[in-house]
Parts: structure tokens; sequence; C-alpha cells
């Protein structure tokens, strides 16, 4: 059994741990409130634009490259969003399995363009292609970013490098709940029809007329439309890091209140013991010198 010096030192210990464990929950929640915002804010204007380009597509506009399905795919891009950092549960674990499972699966040579340092060093250091990489980005990522990485992923695919792209990323559900998602990217398929017929079934009709025409349109729309998803995929991972890392924390700390609790008792029990120990030796000094 341990001694009493050890116990108080393991409770201190644990004390201090779940002061940092707390102070983590509290930082992460006060910045979940800000990235859930900024999701909530952004959905529907990625709703909008696949909108217009539902409409697009029913007028025959789907002549653009990034539309243009191979007809054999060989090379294959995976963009995988995870965490810069650790102690958010099971978010990085989450989406480096699903991202490892889809890759093994495929028969086509695969890459992958890693957003964030724990897919990255995963993949790394298993020997995977890493096509490019972007880290450090901080608890706010901006639209120049995915500016920067829309640029990245339509040049190869427009260049031939990958005839698929596929973003991986954690949909935000709530604070308690999010889902690793793979995304099909690259080409751009027409996922908007069945949204703009349940509007047309509700009473509302989308009607647009385009200047200076619609290929033009498409043309700017649809590297923006990219831009959006990376986008919509770089926040939304986000609020689900911030989400999960809340949630690990305020698990930490109950744990550690929970074996603080555990070992005050078994300190009281030790101190209870050693008293009687005491009491029992000078009863029995005292009986022997009568």
């Amino acid at each position: 059994m341990a001694s009493m010096s050890d116990i108080r030192r393991s409770i201190r210990s644990i004390e201090s741990t779940g002061q940092i464990t707390k102070a983590m929950k509290m930082v992460a929640s006060a910045k979940l409130r800000r990235a859930q915002s900024v999701v909530i804010a952004a959905r529907p204007y990625a709703g909008k634009i696949r909108e217009v380009l539902g409409n697009l597509s029913e007028k025959g506009c789907s002549s653009h490259p990034l539309q243009e399905k191979r007809e054999e795919v060989k090379n294959v891009l995976y963009v995988l969003v995870t965490a810069d950092a650790g102690l958010c549960g099971g978010f990085n674990t989450n989406l480096i399995k699903l991202c490892e499972k889809t890759v093994k699966k495929r028969e086509e040579d695969c890459a992958i363009l890693a957003v964030g340092k724990k897919g990255r060093d995963y993949f790394k250091k298993r020997g995977y292609n890493i096509a490019d990489e972007f880290v450090g980005n901080g608890d706010s990522p901006g639209f120049v970013l995915a500016r920067t990485i829309a640029g990245d992923v339509i040049r190869m695919y427009a260049e031939g490098e990958y005839d698929e792209v596929h973003l991986i990323f954690s949909r935000f559900r709530s604070a308690m709940s999010n889902t690793p998602t793979d995304l099909k990217l690259l080409p751009i398929e027409q996922e908007a029809k069945a949204e703009t017929a349940d509007a047309e079934e509700k009473g509302i009709s989308s009607d647009y007329i385009f200047e200076p025409g619609e290929e033009e349109v498409l043309n700017v729309l649809l590297p923006a439309y990219v831009e959006t998803l990376i986008y919509g995929a770089l926040i939304e991972s986000k609020a689900s890091e911030l989400g999960s890392k809340m949630t690990a924390m305020s698990a930490a700390t109950d744990n550690a209140n929970e074996l603080i609790q555990s070992l005050t008792l078994t300190l009281n029990r030790a101190r209870q013991a050693a008293i009687t120990t005491e009491i029992t030796e000078i009863v029995s000094g005292a009986a022997a010198l009568e």
C-alpha cells in the first residue's frame, strides 16, 4: 500500500491536471461558439451556389473542364482535413481511419493533400504519397487558405495529375456529435437537381437571368464552388475539433475529480489505520508496564 505522502503527492498532481483540463474545456467552449456561428453563416451561401449550379445544369451548361469525367480513373487525390494538435478525443483518429480505409480499398494510385499536422504526420510516417501539406492553420481558417488549397487542387486536376479528387472532413452536427465524411470534390457533379425539384414542389421558383451568359458565369462559378466546398470543410472540421476537445476535456476533468475522491478516501483510511495502530501500541505499552 502506498504511503500517505505518496497519496498526497498523487492528489496534488491530479488536482493540477484537473485545473488544466478544466481551463482547456472553457477555452474550447468559447472558441466553439464562434466557430459554430461561422458554420451556420456559411451554409446558406454554399446552398445557394448549389442551386445556381443546378439551374445551369438544367440549361445544358455542363462543358466546363471541372465537370469532365475521365474515362479511366488512374490517380485519385484525397484532401484530408485534420487538426494540428491532439487532445480532442477521437476526432483525428476517426478521420485518419476513414481516409486510410478508403485509400486501401482503391485499386488506383492514391495521394493525400494533408491539411493539419496529425493527418500529415500519420501518413508520412507510413510512406504514403503526400502531394502537398497545409499545417499550422490556427483556430480560424480563413477563405484565403481555402482559395489556396482550391487553386492547387484545380491546377492538379486540370493538368491531369489526378482523375478524381475527394474531400475528407468532419461534418459538424453539434458539440457532442460530428460525422467523418468522404465528399467527391472533382469532377463536379450536379447534386443540386433534387434540391431544385424540392423547391419547385414547395412553390418556390428560382429562375435566373445570366449576364453576360451562362457559360461565362459557369467559368467563374465552378472554381468558386470548389473554394466554397473546401472552406466549408475547413470550418466544419474546426468546429467539430473544438466540440470534440470540449467533450474530451470535460470527461478528463470529471475523471480527475473522481480519482481525487477515490484517493482522498484511501488517504483517510490510511490515516485512520495509522491512528489505530498508534493507539494499539500505546495501550499495549501501558498494559506491559502494569
